[in-house]
């Protein structure tokens, strides 16, 4: 099969980085287009990026030379990892031109029109791109994946949601990773946690909401369950753990929620999409899993893994939920976005 011509904005950075690596031997999607900023412009992949990954640049990136961000020979199908602070006009100009920009930035995750995805939890969310296209006049469309330490969230979430979810308290335990590069100074974080990430805990709680929400007719209503976020960064390098309690509706026994972490399978499993894992959500039974440094990575960091599931005092139930915050929290995401698209035949 032909593969699909793709392209990355924002290419010389850390998620456009993690692009590079996801979309290496991909079935579907071949790199062919690299776009950056100004400075970056005309130079080989290698002269204009340093890597700061392991191993080498790969070669479908390596041999390209990197375009200005703009409009003009990229291909239809582009993933941003641009910054946030010019995402919005950058975005915006190649979906009005035509092409379907798949996007890691937050600048349009809580716009009305756009979707907020996540495919097992909300493939029904694309359904509001054709008003996308009428209200803005675009020929092209954007859609968005949500923040790292959301996704982790609502996966863990995502197969409880039949129990009637009515109050969600989460704290994470955020890895340095999620803050780019060079991130947070070394001597910040090292022996130390420090309780802050500026905007983290209202776009989790907001981005839940939506995420969780329902589709009708012509607006994604957001879920009615009241969501409180407490985050942090901590000193581990890749991996976002999330300790969740919960209240729900109905009263589901130890056994139900059990059952629903067990058999939880959606669109992107039925679908068979090349980067669904077979098991997006995995129980672990051992007392001290799941951990970041033993789990974050397996299932090419694509599945969310939880565990420690036991009575809150408080709401019903808690447990512990991890995900790879680069990869299903970034880049992986919105891979995964696209192959959604392309198999319900939204990219053509």
């Amino acid at each position: 099969m032909t593969k699909i011509p793709v392209g990355i904005l924002g290419a010389t950075g850390m998620v456009g980085q993690h692009f590079i690596k996801f979309l290496d031997g991909h079935p579907l999607f071949e790199l062919a287009w690299l776009g950056a900023s100004e400075r970056s412009a005309g130079k080989k992949y290698t002269d204009a990026a340093k890597w700061h990954l392991g191993g080498r640049a790969p070669e479908s990136a390596a041999r390209l030379t990197v375009e200005d961000a703009k409009p003009g020979n990229a291909p239809q199908i582009l993933f941003s990892a641009m910054d946030a602070s010019v995402a919005t006009e950058i975005e915006q100009a190649f979906a009005k031109a035509g092409h379907t920009v798949v996007s890691n930035s937050r600048n349009h995750r809580m716009d009305a029109d756009v979707p907020l995805l996540v495919p097992e939890i909300n493939a029904d969310h694309l359904n509001i791109l054709p008003l996308q296209k009428q209200l803005r006049g675009w020929k092209g469309q954007i859609v968005t994946n949500p923040n790292c330490s959301t996704i982790v969230l609502t996966m863990g979430l995502a197969p409880l949601a039949q129990f009637g979810i009515t109050r969600i308290v989460a704290t994470t335990l955020q890895a340095v990773s999620g803050a780019g590069y060079p991130g947070v100074p070394s001597m910040d974080i090292l022996g130390n946690v420090i309780p802050y990430i500026g905007n983290e805990e209202e776009k989790m709680q907001e981005e839940t909401q939506k995420i969780m929400g329902s589709f009708a007719v012509d607006r994604i209503a957001p879920l009615t369950a009241r969501v409180s976020a407490h985050c942090n960064r901590v000193a581990v390098v890749d991996g976002h753990t999330v300790t969740i309690s919960v209240e729900f509706s109905a009263k589901p026994t130890e056994a139900d929620i059990r059952n629903a972490f067990d058999t939880f399978s959606a669109v992107p499993q039925q679908l068979n999409l090349p980067s669904a894992p077979k098991q997006p959500v995995q129980y672990m039974v051992e007392a001290d899993r799941p951990q970041p440094r033993k789990d974050a990575e397996r299932d090419r960091g694509m599945a969310a893994f939880v565990g420690r599931l036991r009575p809150c005092p408080v709401f019903d139930w808690k447990f512990v939920a991890l995900g790879h915050n680069t990869i299903r929290g970034a880049a992986g995401a919105a891979v995964l976005n696209a192959e959604l698209m392309q198999a319900q035949g939204l990219l053509d």
